[in-house]
């Protein structure tokens, strides 16, 4: 049986509703910003750096984070990326060996969640469809939007809950993008 995940550092705690800021179009510089402060920590081991989750698509409401998917060649060599992020202030937080090798840090001042898989990972491609198809189906985006509010109004003992809970229409909206075996 697989493990869980390992917790590096807590749980952030969280007793609520979900805070979903309006769009707001400094996110995308926020990213960028945030982009080569990885680039330039990690040079080259960075394979690819990439704007995901809801602040990367324009006119949604969302958590004010803005989410990175980072490739790398072999995650569970942490002593290649690990030291580097952390010196330009990404901690790790999370480690899961047994679910696609990822690896979740985060960062503050702006809120940065960085995601860690290996170059090639089917998960990593997920992402992007989910992504790329809530940019480009309005239907799509506006069905998810109305999910994300509806949950964001209940009473959540932690975040992770309330991504957990959208679980359904993520699967179903990457469905429709052509997506593989779920992954959340």
């Amino acid at each position: 049986m697989p493990a869980g995940p390992e917790f590096v550092r807590p749980p952030r705690a969280h007793q609520g509703p979900i805070h979903l800021a309006a769009p707001d179009a400094t996110w995308a510089r926020q990213y960028a910003e945030v982009a080569a402060r990885i680039r330039e920590a990690l040079g080259s081991f960075a394979v690819v750096v990439e704007h995901v989750g809801s602040t990367s698509v324009p006119g949604l409401a969302t958590k004010p984070f803005i989410d990175v998917r980072l490739l790398v060649a072999d995650p569970s060599d942490e002593a290649a990326y690990v030291p580097g992020l952390e010196a330009a202030g990404f901690l790790l937080h999370v480690r899961e060996p047994d679910w696609h090798q990822h690896r979740f840090f985060r960062a503050h001042d702006p809120e940065v969640q960085v995601h860690v898989f290996a170059v090639g990972s089917a998960e990593a491609q997920r992402m992007l469809l989910f992504r790329d198809r809530l940019r480009a189906n309005p239907d799509d985006r506006k069905l998810y939007e109305e999910t994300k509010r509806q949950l964001a109004a209940r009473s959540w003992a932690r975040i992770q809950d309330y991504a957990d809970a959208k679980s359904d229409v993520v699967e179903e909206i990457i469905a429709r993008a052509g997506g593989g075996a779920p992954g959340y």
